[in-house]
């Protein structure tokens, strides 16, 4: 009689960890070399419903570029993570993180994007990073380009938009993999490279000034040379080091059809295929007919080279990494009330309880993120964002009272857990972000995710000290046993 092999538990070597961005935490804006970013020109959002971070127009980069101080743009002073990173890796070891996710800054390395020659300070500066994390046994997996590019590739070629922006990250990519070999195993190409469709983060162009329909045009197009570029990075990496592991990395939106009404159904599909297409690109290497269609219905016309599309099929990713953060509801109907969590716009889900930035909590939906992508593509999976921003309270005595969020990570963990049994290959889950940092969507600082506080508040006041919430003994446990004890 044949008998199931079922795991029960999570695989040995499983990655538990932490992620962040450089722009959210590292600081330092203006030292040691280092360029501006699109993202340090991206004002703070005026309230917590607000996503300031596509908010970038002519207007505002030019005022941004002529302040010279952080008052205004939180992200160019993050947490200061650049002077203290020691310190936070070793609180981080304390957890017993095995995986610790970091981006690049890449304008440390290239400070305007295109110079023919690394800044050597910025690569030093890594190579440190990495060597403290290895003091520890904690694995770096590292985001080549985490929402942010040289702000002099938007001032000299409109970003993505331009098809000679995949030479300079090629080429900035290459110095990572050279300079990094043996300090680094796990890359990824892009962060939720899917933000691309909404506008100035993802694609470092401004295009405030087109059509809805040409702004359009103008994000996949970017979206086209990230693919492009991602396809040749792979590649280069995987020549310069065989032993290198390069994913890609999406923001997951997870929908479900209002009702079983078909129209509802074909309306979630719709949405699901148009999340989904990002990874069909870079895991099977191929643009699928349902975009092609979509392109032809919304005249959406991308100039490609003639070795475009076998480029993509050479460049495929060794294993697909996701943002989970909540999931939507889709209906057929237009008029709807929306959700809204990491620009997952759908309608409210009248079972699920919802955060204070109106984010929808479904644990289960991490499943079903996790057996859908199993099921279509077949490579090893990785959730490299999980985790719920809250507002913190700071105690007389130094404490943090979070149970809220071990609430919610115990949830998803548990269901990560039933899709392993289910048969899904996960190698590893790096919640976000595992100490505090700057918002990406708001540039908020009292938008708290960690499991260690950091003394700073949304103008920038505070003495920077760390403080370990309750989140943080729990995390440890839950390593230390391997993902087995969840309890309080």
């Amino acid at each position: 009689m044949y008998q199931a092999n079922i795991p029960t538990t999570f695989p040995a070597g499983f990655l538990w960890g932490g992620a962040t961005a450089a722009n959210q935490l590292e600081g330092a804006w203006n030292v040691d070399g280092k360029g501006l970013t699109t993202a340090e020109v991206v004002k703070k959002a005026k309230n917590r419903q607000e996503f300031s971070m596509n908010a970038v127009t002519k207007e505002t980069l030019a005022a941004a570029i002529a302040d010279k101080t952080d008052k205004l743009y939180p992200k160019r002073r993050g947490i200061d993570f650049y002077h203290r990173y020691k310190e936070d890796i070793a609180l981080f070891a304390e957890m017993g993180f095995k995986a610790f996710r970091l981006s690049i800054a890449w304008a440390r390395i290239f400070p305007n994007g295109d110079e023919e020659k690394p800044n050597e300070a910025g690569l030093a500066f890594y190579d440190k990073l990495f060597a403290e994390c290895h003091k520890y046994g904690i694995e770096p997996v590292v985001t080549i380009s985490h929402y942010e590019m040289p702000l002099g590739l938007t001032l000299k070629q409109n970003g993505w938009a331009s098809r000679d922006t995949i030479d300079a990250y090629v080429r900035y990519a290459k110095v990572l993999f050279e300079r990094y070999k043996g300090q680094v195993k796990y890359w990824m190409t892009f962060n939720e490279i899917n933000a691309s469709t909404w506008g100035f983060t993802g694609t470092g162009a401004l295009d405030d000034e087109l059509s809805d329909q040409e702004a359009m045009q103008l994000r996949y197009q970017a979206l086209h040379h990230q693919f492009l570029a991602s396809a040749q990075a792979v590649k280069i990496g995987h020549q310069i080091d065989p032993e290198n592991q390069i994913g890609c990395m999406i923001a997951r939106m997870q929908t479900y059809p209002k009702t079983c009404n078909p129209a509802d159904v074909r309306a979630a599909q719709l949405q699901d295929q148009l999340n989904l297409f990002f990874t069909d690109i870079q895991v099977r290497g191929e643009y699928p007919n349902y975009m092609n269609r979509y392109f032809a219905e919304n005249n959406i016309k991308l100039q490609m080279a003639e070795n475009d599309q076998a480029l993509l099929k050479e460049g495929c990713v060794d294993y697909l990494g996701f943002s989970y953060y909540m999931s939507t509801v889709t209906s057929a109907a237009s008029q709807v009330e929306k959700a809204s969590g990491n620009f997952a716009l759908g309608e409210a889900n009248p079972y699920l309880e919802a955060s204070d930035w109106g984010w929808q909590i479904d644990p289960v939906g991490l499943r079903v993120t996790l057996n859908e992508y199993w099921d279509r593509y077949q490579v090893p999976l990785f959730i490299v964002e999980n985790g719920l921003g809250a507002l913190d309270k700071l105690e007389a005595d130094g404490t943090i009272h979070d149970s809220y969020r071990i609430d919610y990570l115990r949830k998803h963990i548990i269901q990560m857990q039933e899709a392993i049994k289910d048969g899904v290959q996960l190698i590893g889950y790096t919640m976000w972000g595992p100490i505090d940092l700057i918002s990406a969507s708001t540039s908020e600082m009292s938008k708290r995710y960690g499991f260690i506080y950091v003394d700073q508040d949304d103008d920038g006041n505070g003495s920077l000290k760390r403080y370990k919430k309750d989140s943080f003994y729990w995390y440890k446990k839950v390593i230390a046993s391997n993902g087995q004890d969840l309890s309080d």
